[in-house]
C-alpha cells in the first residue's frame, strides 16, 4: 500500500462524506481493498484509498450500480484502458439512464392519470385503489 498520510475510518468518512457502514461494506465486497492496520488493529486509510472511495461515490451519484462500478474499477485497476473504452462505457450508461427516464415518465403519466380520476370523496370508495387492484 502507498505510504503517506493515514486516516482512521472516522476521518475517511468525514473527508469523503461516506458513512462508516458503507465504507466497511465496500471493503467486504472488494470495491475497496482492505487497508493497512495499526498495531492495535485499527484500519488506516491513505490518500489513494480516499481517492478511490470518492471515485466510487461519484459513480454511485451518477447512477452506476455496484456491478458497473466494479466493472469500471477493474478496467482502471488493470491499467490497460483507452479513453475511447471509457467513453464507450460512459455512453452505454447514459443510454441506460435515458431508458430509465423514459420508463419513469411513463410511470408518472400513469400515476397522474389515476390521480385525475379520483373524485376526492372522503369515503372509502377510491378509484386509485380500484385501478391498482383491478388492472
Amino acid at each position: 500500500m502507498a505510504t503517506g498520510k493515514k486516516y482512521t475510518i472516522g476521518k475517511l468518512s468525514e473527508l469523503s462524506g461516506c458513512v462508516i457502514q458503507t465504507i466497511r461494506y465496500y471493503e467486504q465486497i472488494s470495491l475497496l481493498p482492505e487497508p493497512d492496520r495499526s498495531p492495535r488493529g485499527h484500519r488506516l486509510y491513505n490518500n489513494d484509498l480516499l481517492a478511490r472511495l470518492k471515485f466510487i461515490l461519484r459513480l454511485r451519484q451518477l447512477g452506476y450500480n455496484l456491478e458497473k462500478t466494479r466493472d469500471l474499477l477493474n478496467i482502471v485497476d488493470g491499467g490497460k484502458y483507452t479513453c475511447q473504452q471509457i467513453k464507450k462505457k460512459t455512453l452505454q450508461h447514459a443510454q441506460t439512464i435515458h431508458d430509465k427516464i423514459t420508463d419513469l415518465k411513463k410511470i408518472e403519466t400513469e400515476l397522474l392519470k389515476m390521480a385525475a380520476q379520483c373524485n376526492d370523496d372522503k369515503g372509502r370508495d377510491c378509484s386509485i385503489l380500484d385501478s391498482l387492484f383491478h388492472t
